[in-house]
């Protein structure tokens, strides 16, 4: 394969992703030549709803997809916390590379300001219920309002208003080298982050093995485990962008670890474990995580949040 054609969004977080994995793919191949096709999906135009009152995770992939499987693209490079944990039968992924930090971060005019120090009653800008009622949780006096927008975007609305904070995950404000505006980084223990946050994932079309053989390289394995447990235990609790979940595997030494958490929307009742397990059997762990915070009572909180 001379030439491939990568499909991404047209943020600057998503062409950031995109021109990164085109410069690992020229490093592999210097005689290459890779073309960007920029491809605007439905969370790209719907920018003044809450992402939880629009749909599924399918907002910022549906279209990318839709060109894989019309063979338009040879790939899709996702920030993997946007990707649904069941693909359309055709397509695959089929490439995780290694993994930016994966925490979220408190965005304050106030250098060094954290959760804790934040004013009685201060007012926190985001547009995730995830970070919304874990947030809530550890300070129930905050009145949380909704963010919506690439990154830049956001960080703009927050300099020209008049909250007191935003919170945004790590990877997006250092990768598009914003780590200025950073206040504090937030512990994964205080807001367990998104399922995938800080992977990116590339997509492809099954029967394009070309492609695959390309792009193998890239593949991070260890990534590949944590982000396959992770993804496993939200596709078991059947969630996306409508409910509070957040899960974070890391590997070490002795195996790995999966911390999951299932919240209420107002941040009163939350559900947290951590497991840990063999990383071959990383799906299992997070299929075991999922099963144990529903037995312990998350499945109410659930059904609670879809029948609203």
């Amino acid at each position: 394969m001379s030439k491939i054609i990568i499909g991404s969004r047209g943020s600057k977080l998503a062409l950031w992703q995109t021109n990164f994995i085109k410069k690992e793919l020229k490093k592999i191949n210097k005689n290459l030549e890779v073309e960007i096709k920029i491809i605007k999906t439905k969370g790209d135009k719907i920018l003044n709803k809450a992402l939880s009152k629009i749909g599924d995770k399918s907002l910022f992939t549906k279209e990318l997809e839709e060109a894989l499987l019309k063979n338009k693209i040879d790939i899709a490079v996702h920030s993997l916390k946007d990707l649904e944990t069941t693909l359309p039968k055709d397509l695959k992924l089929a490439v995780v590379t290694k993994r930016h930090s994966v925490e979220d971060v408190l965005i304050s005019t106030k250098k060094k300001m954290t959760i804790s120090s934040l004013p009685q009653n201060a007012v926190v800008a985001t547009g995730s219920l995830r970070r919304k009622s874990q947030l809530l949780h550890l300070r129930p006096d905050i009145t949380v309002v909704d963010l919506r927008g690439n990154v830049p975007t956001r960080i703009n609305k927050f300099l020209n208003s008049n909250w007191d904070a935003i919170i945004l995950a790590r990877a997006g404000v250092e990768r598009l080298k914003l780590k200025k505006y950073i206040s504090s980084y937030i512990k994964t223990y205080e807001i367990v982050p998104a399922v995938g946050q800080g992977a990116l994932g590339i997509e492809i079309n099954k029967n394009n093995k070309t492609a695959e053989e390309l792009i193998k390289p890239l593949h991070d394995e260890n990534t590949f485990f944590a982000i396959s447990a992770e993804r496993a235990f939200l596709k078991t609790l059947g969630g996306g962008c409508q409910v509070p979940v957040g899960a974070n595997a890391e590997i070490k030494s002795n195996g790995l670890y999966l911390s999951g958490v299932i919240a209420s929307l107002d941040g009163r009742i939350t559900y947290s474990k951590k497991i840990l397990g063999k990383k071959e059997d990383c799906e299992k762990l997070g299929k075991s995580l999922a099963q144990d915070l529903l037995k312990a009572g998350a499945k109410k909180i659930l059904n609670d949040i879809y029948k609203k």
